[in-house]
């Protein structure tokens, strides 16, 4: 009879611990066409200008903020959804604004460097509630192919966007608001100096082989 009544408690808090979670399953929120927003650089952003013409190849883009839902950018009010993942934003993002520029390589072998990109944050931070916080983070590592050297570029961006009362003004909101983040983290990089430091540490031209360097060839004279 003990165990038979243990028996019953344990299923009757596994019945209780599943009911307690199935509301909380229900209002997770669900990406549907009226709560998703599409982030694109409506303007590339345009590069410095380098000491010679460089073609960059986008090698990877990875995401490692860790984010389980990285197409959830905000939660509350059934939640607002990307249509694409991050790394396809900043992927576009970069491409269109290299391509504009005409520094964009259209494969490794053209390319000068190598750009392997590693996304650290890319939404919304903390607030009063008030306001939205976009803010975009990656790392780019360069890579010269012909020395195998590389060089890591950090490169950051922020907006800040009001709230709004309907949901149809907070979808426009958080879209503007991201967009200038990821537009200012792209400016942060092509524009910034630690991509012109780095180039021109990585920048390294092999000397050209010179087959007769140092042999000039003998002149047959004959003694008199």
């Amino acid at each position: 009879m003990r165990f038979l009544s243990y028996r019953l408690w344990v299923s009757s808090c596994v019945l209780a611990c599943t009911l307690a979670a199935m509301p909380t399953r229900a209002d997770e929120p669900k990406a549907t066409p009226a709560n998703t927003i599409s982030i694109v650089v409506t303007e590339p952003v345009k590069p410095q200008a380098f000491p010679r013409p460089f073609r960059f190849f986008i090698a990877d883009v990875i995401d490692r903020s860790g984010n389980a839902q990285p197409m959830l950018v905000y939660k509350p009010r059934g939640g607002i959804f990307l249509d694409r993942p991050p790394v396809e934003v900043v992927r576009a993002g970069l491409v269109d604004s290299l391509r504009a520029a005409e520094m964009l390589a259209v494969d490794r072998d053209s390319a000068d460097f190598l750009m392997n990109v590693y996304i650290f944050n890319f939404g919304l931070s903390s607030s009063s509630g008030l306001d939205f916080f976009g803010k975009v983070e990656f790392a780019v590592q360069l890579k010269n192919p012909k020395t195998g050297k590389s060089q890591q570029v950090t490169a950051s961006g922020t907006s800040i966007a009001g709230g709004a009362a309907r949901k149809k003004n907070l979808l426009k909101n958080i879209q503007d608001d991201l967009e200038r983040a990821l537009a200012d983290a792209l400016r942060n990089l092509l524009r910034g100096e630690k991509l012109r430091d780095s180039l021109a540490a990585l920048n390294v031209v092999p000397e050209p082989q010179r087959a007769e360097q140092n042999h000039k060839p003998q002149s047959d004279i004959k003694p008199r």
